[in-house]
């Protein structure tokens, strides 16, 4: 049986915050492996580090200690120089508020990133993948509030990134906009074989994930595989 290829493999990872008395963990000896180029969803309440570990995923903070390598690389071990080029190449990252530039196009946030990226898409592609050609010359105030977490997704993806992190990406949005929403991120995932990791409060939108993490206390508590992922317009919560 072949290997199978992570794009994640997480070792001993903690972190804490304050000291003394006042010391929280948001991580307690977390381990975890993610094989490349599934669609991840991970589950567990408030308080308990999913945003933590999604931030450290993405180089966007660093663990008190413990190792994490993105394929052969130690992340842990990355100066901030690399780090920085670690983001710019390969992750793409989708939060639950949109961040978009109001005085630009949907077109124009989107190409903010393709014109930085060493190997994107044609922004009007990455807008095409998510449904929104015919809206990419609009302004965020003239698009609702899921097309506007769609062209944050374009924006996310016209990297061709290896890696796609979401932190409650469907938590400001309806039911209905909310499948419309993880129907695109799900295109995005098989379509560029990208590893997308999914944080919600949701438990409905698990059953599209090919593998489903529980998190509690700073740890993985358990792991779900979904031998048939449902399409995201099966979901009901």
């Amino acid at each position: 049986m072949a290997a199978i290829d992570h794009a994640f493999s997480v070792e001993g990872l903690t972190k804490t915050y304050g000291d003394g008395p006042s010391k929280v963990y948001a991580l307690r000896g977390l381990d975890l492996r993610l094989p490349r180029g599934e669609l991840v969803v991970l589950l567990g309440p408030s308080g308990c580090g999913k945003s933590t570990l999604l931030n450290i995923l993405g180089g966007l903070d660093a663990p008190t200690s413990g190792r994490v390598l993105f394929g052969d690389a130690e992340l842990t071990a990355h100066s901030d120089r690399e780090l920085t080029r670690y983001r710019r190449d390969h992750v793409g990252f989708v939060f639950q508020f949109y961040n978009l530039i109001p005085s630009l196009t949907a077109l124009e946030n989107v190409m903010l990133v393709t014109d930085i990226a060493p190997n994107p898409m044609p922004a009007e592609d990455a807008l095409a993948l998510v449904g929104l050609q015919a809206r990419m010359h609009h302004f965020p105030a003239q698009l609702s509030g899921g097309e506007q977490q769609r062209v944050a997704i374009a924006r996310a993806i016209a990297k061709q990134p290896t890696v796609l992190l979401c932190d409650e990406p469907t938590g400001a949005l309806d039911s209905t906009t909310g499948i419309v929403v993880l129907q695109a991120l799900s295109d995005a995932n098989r379509r560029l074989n990208t590893t997308t990791l999914v944080i919600t409060h949701n438990a409905g939108i698990a059953e599209m994930a090919d593998r489903v993490l529980y998190m509690a206390d700073g740890r993985i508590s358990d792991t779900r595989i979904n031998t048939h992922p449902l399409s995201a317009s099966d979901l009901s919560w």
